[in-house]
């Protein structure tokens, strides 16, 4: 289900970092994320509404930055731990997708790597950082792309533009 790292699709949020030119946009420094898709074994993964930072009201899966010396995997462990509880083994997770990811109104460039951890059923999430968070929801992916992509982390609207489908992981 890997797909190859495609600049994204004209989607309404596509479209507004488009216009963004080297230019009228300067990000300090392109910063590596990491996205972890936390998938119960019904389908349903877990989604958050950020708060406190870039891209706050707007729905994303856990995760965050990427840290000198550790593996996509162990910092797709620790967020999802740090974040939501959810315990992990890194041979549950795995690369399925990577984004470029643009956002102009916040001055940020980033590189998105996305993980999928499989976790068991009976998986609760809890949310351990309010202050970054609303609440943890578990959610299926067609109902994600119904949410309106002004309402969606740009990572996750440049995911969908790249026709990333999860069932096919």
């Amino acid at each position: 289900c890997a797909l190859p790292r495609r600049e994204p699709a004209a989607s309404a949020m596509a479209a507004a970092t488009a216009t963004a030119t080297r230019t009228s946009f300067t990000a300090q420094a392109v910063r590596v994320g990491v996205g972890v898709i936390a998938r119960r074994p019904d389908g349903r993964v877990l989604l958050g509404e950020r708060r406190g930072s870039h891209g706050a009201g707007k729905w994303a899966f856990p995760g965050g930055h990427l840290e000198v010396s550790e593996s996509w995997e162990e910092t797709a462990k620790r967020e999802l731990e740090e974040e939501t509880g959810v315990q992990v083994g890194l041979s549950s997770i795995r690369h399925v997708a990577t984004t470029n990811d643009l956002m102009p109104a916040d001055g940020k460039h980033y590189v998105t790597i996305f993980m999928l951890a499989e976790v068991p059923q009976s998986t609760e999430a809890r949310n351990l950082e309010p202050h970054k968070c609303k609440d943890w929801v578990w959610i299926t992916l067609s109902e994600i792309r119904k949410i309106p992509p002004t309402r969606l982390f740009t990572p996750i609207v440049n995911l969908f533009d790249q026709g990333f489908q999860l069932d096919s992981c």
